[in-house]
Formats: C-alpha cells, structure tokens, sequence
C-alpha cells in the first residue's frame, strides 16, 4: 500500500532575469550615435516627461550644477538599493519619492556651449551646399541633349539605370542565371525589340565618358580605341583576342601569336595603358560617408587625455510641465500614476545613456593603456589584443566589450579608427614576443611601397624580408594579407616601361 503525503520543502537557486529596463541598457551599449539619437528621438515622442531645452534657453550655472547633482542622486540611489539587494528591478524606481526628486530637479538645461554667429553673417546654404553629379546624372542629362526621340530616350534612360558603378551593362544574378543578357532583359521589360535597345546601345556608348555602358572590358576599351582613333591595328588585335594574355603580362606570347616582335608589341601596350578600363569609376556612386568619433584621445606631453564626444547627443531633462502636474496631482490617482510610470521610463533612459558613455570612456582607457606603444608610435606597433584582456581589466563581459566596440570610433594622434581595429591576432615572432595581425599587414604595405617595379617581391621573398625581422609568418599567409590590403601578386606589380 503506497502512502501519500505532502511534503514543505525549500530550495535557493540563482536566476538572471532580464527586465526591460536591463534589455535597454544592453541594447544601447551597441548603438551608434545616429542609431542612439534615433532611438532617443522616439522616446521623446512616446514619452511627455522627457524634452530637449529649447536653443535659445540659457541656464545658470548653479541652476545646471542642481540639475546634474539630482540626477546623479536618483542614479545613484537606484544603484544603492540593487546592489545591496534591498530591493530589484521597477521596485527600486517606484519606491523613490518623484515629488521630491522633481522638487530638486532644477529645469534649466545644462551650460549652453559657444554661441553661434547670427543667421545673417552665414554664407547662404547655395554657396556652402554641393552634391556632387552621379554618373547616371551625367548620362541622363546627355541623354536630354540628344536628337534621340522620345521612345529611344524612354530605352536609354532604362540602359543608363541599368548600369553598374564601374558604367559597364551587365545582367543581374536572377537574369544570369535564366540565361538572358542585359539588352534582352531590358527590351522584355519595355516590350520592344533587341534590335531597337542595341541601338540606342550605341548611341549611350558614345557618351561622356566613353567606353561607358560596354557589357565588357573588351567592348569598352574598343569604343575607347576608336574613339581615340589609335592607328595601330595591333592595339586592335591584343584587345581583341589577347587581353587574358595582357593581363598576365605574358608579352611573348602575344608576339608570338600575332608574329610581331615584342617590342612592337609594348609599344601596342603603352597606348592600351592609357584607356581606362572603368570608365565609371570617376563619378561617385553614392556620397562621401563621414565618420564622427564617440571618443578623443589627446596626447598632453607624456600621458593621453580621453575626452567623450557629447556634440550631437541630445540634452534631455524632465519637463517643468509634469513636475508641476505631479504636484498637483491626487495620491493613487490615475494621473499620478500616468506621471510616475513615465518618469520610471525617463530616469532609467537617463541613466542608461549616462552608463553607455561611461562604458564607452572606461573601455577606451583600458585600450589605451594595452595599446600605448600604437599610440606612441603607430600602427607597426599595435600589440596582439583580445576582448578577454579588456574584460578581465574592468569587470565586465566579454560580450559587452564586444557590444562597446561596434560601431564606435575613437580619434586618436594616429588617425580614426574603429574601437575594434584594436582587437586582433598574434603571430609569433623567433624572439618569443607576439605580433599583431595589423602590424604585419603594415609591414607587407611597406615592403611592396618600397620594392623596385621592375623585380617586384615575390611572396616568397615577403616571407624571407619578415623572417628577418624575427617575424615566422607562412607564404600562404601573406598571399592571404596581400589580397586583403588589394595588393596584387608579383607578375602583375611589375612595370615594363
């Protein structure tokens, strides 16, 4: 006969759990600055309490102070009362007493910076604001210029939109692989015949600038040949039946192909070398992208100065509107709860942005002290690092260093660079001290800058030069670093005139 009972047991167990508030946090460590002031800009729309101070807003400077002390009090409360455990999460916040907070939250903005010069001294926005023509704007207003008509027009404005950066027409990936060319697709797509985009074709290859729109380099360095009327009938021949040989610089064989001597053939090669084989490339697909650093690193005589960029971050504070409303409003009423709740979203915003910056400056201290041989003397410095080095320096995760250093740019004496360019592999070296990744492909950058054009270095001979700098590095290897940096192999570098 079994017995049945019931049993009162108790049992500890240690579980993480991750509250929105937490979720934020982590979410805006791996931000950027147009991502974080995209993010801050919708919560400013969702939530009243929080605002910007308005341009022409001016605080003084005791006013500021009482500002950044209370919100340093709320953030340090919060923190107290989670780390000795009194109480977790939302609770922490709730328990504050808002009236009282917002009493002590002054509703100047922080000390304005330099002033700006009046609207009227600046040079109006025609004189100072550029954009740069694409090459399809360039085509299409050729194309208006032409004695086209409208229907060969309505072809070659389709013809020029299907072009590549590099101006050659080249089929997409779906086209390929059902087997239709660029010209096909584009008269299936504007129901007219082949007949009819060929010959508008070559109306746009007549075009500044010329060779675009070949559907190959072949077909554009002959329009460029013609266009130029070289009178030499061999720089016909090598473009047209031996360009695979030319780009091996095998010039004996061509010669013994085309049954000329290899002499005349070079001199076929020196005018070959002044088409260009990617007539677009001039004009910019897209504009320029700028890059604005999260972080400074000044060099003050013999130490480094880490300043956080705060230009562009927005300045948020409570609304002096609902400090007042708060006031007024009931005990356990509906608005004050309204109030509370978007305050509790607000202060934890505010604290998240202030823990991000710090995360940030913290990170790059540490990256600066593993890294003060790079900043001292540049890039053929830089020491093997890895994110546990960094996590181990500060107490943190390795994944939230990982999160700090995405998409973050530091300006240091040796020019902008991302926070993980400072992350990277060792190679050993024969005097037992490790070499970072970086410095060798700095290396290898430097050994081809300086080698003779005439006898280029092998990979080979790459691996013999580093061998003598206590550098063990495989041939395999350098072939590897050579084609990230776009260096190409020896045959190709030499120059033969």
């Amino acid at each position: 006969m079994t017995e049945l009972r019931q049993v009162l047991s108790l049992k500890q167990t240690l579980q993480l759990v991750m509250t929105p508030q937490l979720q934020q946090a982590i979410k805006l460590l791996q931000l950027s600055r147009l991502e974080l002031n995209d993010l801050v800009h919708k919560e400013m729309l969702e939530n009243p309490v929080l605002e910007e101070p308005a341009e022409n807003e001016e605080g003084n400077a005791s006013a500021s102070e009482r500002a950044e002390e209370a919100k340093e009090k709320i953030a340090d409360r919060i923190e107290r009362l989670e780390t000795t455990g009194e109480v977790k999460g939302d609770q922490g916040v709730a328990d504050i007493d808002w009236e009282q907070y917002l009493e002590q939250y002054a509703s100047a903005p922080p000390p304005v910076g330099p002033r700006v010069r009046p609207s009227e001294d600046l040079p109006s926005y025609e004189n100072v604001l550029a954009k740069k023509a694409s090459l399809a704007d360039h085509l299409s207003w050729q194309l208006r210029l032409s004695d086209l008509g409208e229907d060969e027009q309505a072809i070659g404005a389709q013809i020029i939109m299907s072009l590549n950066s590099d101006g050659y027409l080249v089929a997409d990936d779906e086209d390929r692989l059902s087997g239709k060319t660029a010209v096909m697709s584009i008269a299936e797509s504007m129901e007219v015949s082949e007949e009819d985009v060929e010959k508008v074709l070559v109306a746009v290859q007549q075009f500044d600038p010329i060779g675009v729109a070949a559907r190959n380099l072949r077909e554009s360095l002959l329009i460029q040949a013609r266009h130029m009327e070289i009178e030499n009938g061999l720089v016909y021949a090598i473009i047209e039946s031996h360009l695979s040989l030319l780009e091996r610089k095998n010039f004996q064989a061509i010669a013994r192909a085309l049954k000329v001597s290899r002499e005349e053939v070079l001199e076929a090669v020196k005018l070959i070398a002044h088409l260009e084989p990617r007539p677009g490339r001039i004009y910019p697909e897209e504009g320029p992208q700028y890059i604005t650093p999260d972080i400074y690193v000044y060099r003050m005589g013999d130490e480094y100065v880490i300043v956080l960029n705060e230009d562009g971050l927005p300045k948020l504070r409570i609304s002096p509107y609902y400090r007042q409303a708060l006031s007024k409003a009931a005990r356990g009423g509906e608005t004050r709860n309204y109030i509370q709740e978007k305050l509790r979203s607000a202060v934890w915003l505010i604290r998240s942005i202030h823990q991000r910056q710090r995360t940030i400056y913290r990170v790059t201290e540490s990256i600066v002290k593993f890294q003060r041989m790079f900043f001292d003397k540049g890039i053929a410095h830089l020491k093997p690092l890895v994110l546990r080095d960094v996590a181990e320096d500060l107490g943190l995760h390795e994944s939230t260093v990982s999160r700090v250093t995405t998409n973050k740019y530091v300006h240091t004496p040796q020019g902008i660079f991302e926070l993980k360019f400072f992350f990277n592999s060792g190679i050993s070296r024969t005097d037992g001290d490790d070499v970072a990744s970086e410095s060798v492909k700095e290396k290898i950058r430097q050994i081809v800058g300086d080698e003779n054009s005439e006898k280029p270095l092998s990979d080979r001979e790459i691996v013999d030069l580093l061998k003598q700098q206590n550098i063990n590095i495989a041939r395999r290897t350098v072939a590897k670093y050579r084609e990230m940096l776009g260096i190409l192999p020896s045959v190709k570098r030499k120059k033969m005139f």
